[in-house]
């Protein structure tokens, strides 16, 4: 019987058949997925990391449309790196994106309309707005907003108009641009249609028609807002009291600037500044230098304004040495370096005092270019104390640096004439003549129920000038008649 052979034994392990591993499906990234991939280095700042992140996503078959977040987060980071060189290309690729996938997003062309004004690309702003289907107040602010800091008044102008209904913060935006535009008078007139359309200011609105009020000299109005302010009980507010300080000095009120300065429970040094130049600039030397060391006695630190002041106080009264002690103080126990307006506070103590060689070393030895502030402080030391031959050497440095200036021109033959040095002076109107300089004319200015009306000599510009000048003629008539009643 035949035997079935028995199978050998081996020492090998016995081959196995490989067995496939199961497929691991790696799941689709969603939209939030990718951008909470963005929005990392875009909370950190890094844009080009940003950008690259969203440039993966774009180019990924695999990978979802980005949603209005994922815009608005990368839109953010070009933001808050304006000075980078990828934030305006990529802000105009987005811009692109929002055109083909969210037309007609409020958010996101707002945000794109406040990128372009803060980047000075109003233009694009303003094609932008132009397009948009649909508006709203917070649009409309950041359009007047933006096109006010980038100085572009009428334009801003013209976009408050269009709104329908302005609200507070609309009005402030208005008042604020035109006042730090330079334009107070009509920041004036902003803030009275403002209050005749029952909208109620706040302390920012307060502060900038404040503002406006010590540009232009328009006390009365000053006053009123104060009463305002105090019905509203904001005079304890630090920003709003320091306004209210610095308008009544500009308008010569210093004691109602001092009795603001006495309420306040609490002060900075831009409170103590505004009292110390206040003082100066209305010569009240004595008060801005004992405020000057109340400040330091409080534990105030003075900055680069509060030794303007006090520098100002000292040339006002003549203390050149004292103001020389306060200027070598700044310097080495302050440790503020001389700005151009104290190279100029200095040059014009040092100039009254007759001291004009001392005056002409600190402007030769400053280690920037004199400009004609300090050049002119200079010139009029010349002419205080008679120096012509300084005032010929200064007159050149003047016409390389400000040849438009009128006002050192006319400083110049005036030391001429003074010195009965005619041939000078004509020279000097003739240069003029022939540079095409004209010598701004004065003016005046009366504040009549909040507002404020200006006038140069011989002006008839005014609305109501025919009025103006009929009842100057009464007034000289009655003035003639009360002299012939003296005579007799």
């Amino acid at each position: 019987m035949a035997v079935a052979a028995s199978p050998s034994l081996s020492l090998s392990p016995p081959t196995q058949r490989a067995v496939p591993k199961p497929r691991r499906h790696t799941p689709t990234r969603d939209v939030v997925s990718w951008t909470s991939a963005i929005a990392r280095p875009a909370r950190e700042g890094d844009l080009p990391a940003t950008a690259a992140a969203l440039s993966a996503m774009l180019s990924s078959p695999a990978a979802p449309a980005p949603n209005d977040v994922t815009l608005l987060t990368v839109l953010s980071a070009c933001a808050g790196a304006p000075s980078s060189p990828l934030a305006r290309p990529l802000a105009l690729s987005l811009h692109a994106l929002v055109i083909k996938l969210f037309p007609s997003h409020l958010l996101l062309c707002t945000c794109l309309a406040r990128f372009y004004l803060a980047s000075r690309l109003p233009q694009l702003a303003l094609q932008l707005f132009g397009s948009m289907p649909e508006r709203s107040v917070v649009t409309y602010n950041t359009m007047v907003t933006g096109l006010m800091r980038n100085g572009l008044v009428a334009a801003a102008r013209e976009v408050f108009d269009g709104m329908p209904a302005p609200d507070k913060v609309s009005w402030t935006a208005l008042i604020d641009g035109c006042v730090k535009n330079g334009h107070h008078e009509e920041a004036i007139d902003c803030f009275h249609a403002m209050l005749l359309n029952g909208v109620e200011p706040d302390y920012v609105t307060l502060i900038a028609v404040i503002s406006a009020c010590a540009e232009v000299g328009a006390l009365g109005l000053g006053m009123w807002v104060h009463l305002f302010v105090i019905k509203e009980r904001l005079e304890q507010n630090v920003r709003v009291a320091n306004s209210l300080i610095g308008m009544y000095a500009r308008c010569g009120q210093v004691e109602f600037a001092r009795q603001v300065f006495g309420k306040m429970r609490k002060r900075t040094v831009v409170s103590w500044n505004s009292m110390i130049v206040g003082f100066a600039a209305n010569g009240r030397c004595t008060d801005a230098l004992e405020h000057f060391e109340a400040m330091r006695r409080a534990g105030f630190k003075p900055d680069a304004v509060t030794f303007t002041g006090v520098l100002t106080a000292c040339s006002h009264v003549g203390l050149t040495d004292q103001g020389l002690r306060y200027y070598d103080a700044m310097k080495a126990e302050y440790n503020i370096a001389p700005r151009m307006e104290h190279y100029g506070c200095v040059v014009d103590l040092l100039g009254r005092a007759g001291r004009l060689d001392e005056a002409m070393q600190v402007v030769t030895t400053m280690p920037t270019r004199p400009n004609e502030v300090v050049l002119g402080a200079l010139l009029a030391g010349c002419r205080m104390h008679g120096d012509v031959g300084m005032a010929e050497q200064l007159m050149q440095y003047l016409l390389e640096q400000d040849p438009g200036g009128d006002s050192n021109y006319v400083l110049l033959s005036n030391i001429y004439a003074a010195d009965g040095k005619w041939g000078g002076a004509g020279k000097v109107r003739s240069l003029m003549k022939a540079r095409g300089v004209k010598k701004t004319p004065g003016y005046s200015a009366v504040e009549i129920a909040g507002d404020v009306h200006e006038f140069v000599c011989g002006d008839r510009s005014h609305p109501q000038a025919g009025e103006v000048f009929e009842m100057l003629g009464l007034l000289g008539h009655e003035m003639a008649g009360c002299g012939a009643v003296n005579e007799h």
